[in-house]
């Protein structure tokens, strides 16, 4: 459990439930270190363009992607 409560999606701003309903959409849920994350939007803002550029980028093969990911989820032991 999180030290720090995430935002709700109650409590969420229209910034904040957009990028909940698209990884929601993504991966099925919303993962707490977001939530936690959506108290600063302006960080929140930034690490999803990471995300998108690092997803857009085609140098490497989608395949070997996820399994780096997977691996390195498991490695650090990430539970999603």
């Amino acid at each position: 459990m999180a030290r720090i409560e995430g935002i709700g999606d109650k409590q969420a701003n229209v910034f904040t439930r957009t990028v909940y309903g698209a990884v929601r959409r993504k991966i099925g849920r919303v993962p707490e270190p977001m939530r936690i994350t959506a108290h600063q939007p302006r960080l929140l803002a930034a690490l999803g363009g990471m995300e998108m550029a690092q997803e857009a980028m085609r140098t490497v093969d989608p395949v070997v992607k996820s399994l780096v990911g997977i691996k390195a989820a498991m490695l650090i032991g990430c539970p999603f």
